[in-house]
């Protein structure tokens, strides 16, 4: 009788440690398929987020030059119309990165500054010139450095920038909800995210 019951014990232990092996298994390979998942997401929003803006500026040019210790003023002058292309990018395969299967934690430890290109059509009219002060390749170079300084400037005042920072949200947020869903936990360097408002506050 004894025998019976131990072997009846021994039987008990083995089947629910081969269903508890089998839980493990499956729990881990769970675990693992979430990584791989998480991972093809955060290369598939690994792309250039960009906002363009349309802008247009008139400048005038003047210059004047005393020849002759004074006696003779020789001046140029010329209209500009600007009309550039600009965009605000954030090339997010640069996007760091980790992932605790253990933890369950997905970590993003940076995220690269957002990349300004202008691109200005410069026009120039009613150009007038002096003989002894006429335009010169310098000239058209200086000219080009200033409006671009002043276009940049002009960019950072407008909404441009806001408009990019949204639209990097929008794609944080795809691997927000991907590891809510898989009830995994986002980070931002220490800071945890528990709902897409805390993502829209987040200090980038």
């Amino acid at each position: 009788m004894r025998n019976i019951l131990l072997g009846i014990i021994i039987a008990m232990v083995i089947v629910f440690g081969l269903q508890y092996c089998e839980y493990k298994k499956e729990n881990l390979e769970s675990i693992h398929l979430s990584a791989a998942l998480i991972q093809k997401e955060l290369k598939n929003v690994g792309k250039l987020v960009v906002t363009e803006g349309s802008f247009a500026q008139v400048y005038t040019y003047k210059d004047s030059k005393d020849l002759l210790y004074g006696l003779i003023d020789s001046r140029k002058k010329a209209m500009i119309v600007v009309n550039a292309k600009a965009n605000i990018a954030y090339d997010l395969s640069k996007v760091k990165t980790e992932i605790d299967e253990q933890t369950k934690t997905v970590t993003i430890t940076n995220i690269p500054e957002p990349e300004l290109t202008i691109n200005p059509d410069i026009e120039y009219y009613d150009i007038t010139q002096d003989y002894l002060n006429q335009f010169t390749a310098a000239d058209y170079n200086k000219i080009k450095k200033r409006i671009e300084k002043s276009l940049r400037k002009k960019i950072e005042a407008s909404d441009l920038r806001t408009n990019a920072e949204n639209r990097l949200i929008s794609e944080l947020q795809k691997i927000y909800i991907l590891t809510n869903a898989l009830d995994w936990t986002l980070k931002y360097n220490t800071s945890k995210i528990e709902c897409e408002a805390e993502l829209r506050a987040l200090k980038l």
